[in-house]
């Protein structure tokens, strides 16, 4: 005796009524927290962002230079007194300091993201050696060890084009 085949929205009711449970009981809890250290990184980052993208513009060479126009224009106010150089030098030195930290913030992203399209572009190529992958991660005797290599096969491409075609074959194993 063949049983017949149930009809598809028989299933479906329960499982519609276990994820509505699933969604209440969620909804209940507490999110997940994140840690401070990830709160605050995440700060930094997108104030690093904009603070770089508003910085690196001429307006805001401008008002840099504006400052010093103006801190030159009121010397004589001042009788150019140690307390006048002070104010600039002050300025100058803090505002040098925290743009250290948005600079290398920023490149350490700018760097990252160049890293890893690179990789992909690697990944992807079918002649290219993975070994290349990663190449940050390498100790600087092994990076000389690949600057080295590369400046052997140029030097080999200029001198026999055909030559150094037949040597970068043979060394594009993965």
């Amino acid at each position: 005796m063949r049983r017949k085949p149930r009809n598809p929205s028989y299933f479906r009711a329960p499982i519609i009524a276990m994820a509505k449970k699933i969604n209440k009981r969620k909804s209940l809890e507490k999110p997940d927290q994140r840690d401070i250290f990830c709160q605050v990184q995440d700060a930094f980052r997108l104030a690093a962002r904009k603070t770089s993208e508003v910085l690196g513009t001429a307006w805001a060479f401008i008002g840099a230079v504006s400052v010093i126009i103006i801190w030159g224009l009121t010397g004589h106010i001042f009788h150019y007194s140690d307390t006048w150089q002070l104010i600039i030098n002050t300025g100058t030195t803090i505002v040098t300091f925290l743009m250290v930290f948005l600079i290398q913030n920023t490149q350490n992203r700018d760097s990252k993201a160049v890293q890893l399209k690179l990789d992909e572009i690697i990944r992807s190529l079918s002649g290219a050696r993975n070994r290349l992958m990663d190449l940050e991660s390498l100790s600087d005797e092994e990076l000389q060890k690949f600057h080295d290599e590369f400046q052997r096969l140029r030097k080999l491409s200029e001198s026999t084009p055909a030559a150094a075609r037949k040597v970068g074959g043979k060394s594009t194993s993965n």
